[in-house]
């Protein structure tokens, strides 16, 4: 397979995977699909990431985002389980 190829898988999946996060979180059905809001929103989230709040902001979203990921894992464990 050429590099470019590659790439191209490479960033596929990328795109695919944030998506998937952007529905995951019910951020379509909270915006009726709305890509303007959704837009609006990521900017918004961008220009704090860029602010003096930045890296406190960061640290959040990370923290909550791993408490999630960490109790739907725990949720599938359990779900195995049963």
């Amino acid at each position: 397979m050429r590099a470019w190829q590659v790439e191209r898988r490479k960033r596929t999946r990328q795109l695919i995977e944030l998506g998937g996060l952007v529905i995951k979180a019910g951020i379509v059905e909270l915006t009726n699909d709305d890509r303007t809001t959704i837009y609006g929103a990521m900017l918004w989230m961008a220009a704090k990431l860029q602010s003096d709040e930045g890296e406190h902001a960061r640290n959040l979203w990370t923290a909550k985002g791993r408490q999630t990921f960490d109790g739907e894992r725990r949720e599938e464990q359990m779900g195995g389980r049963a």
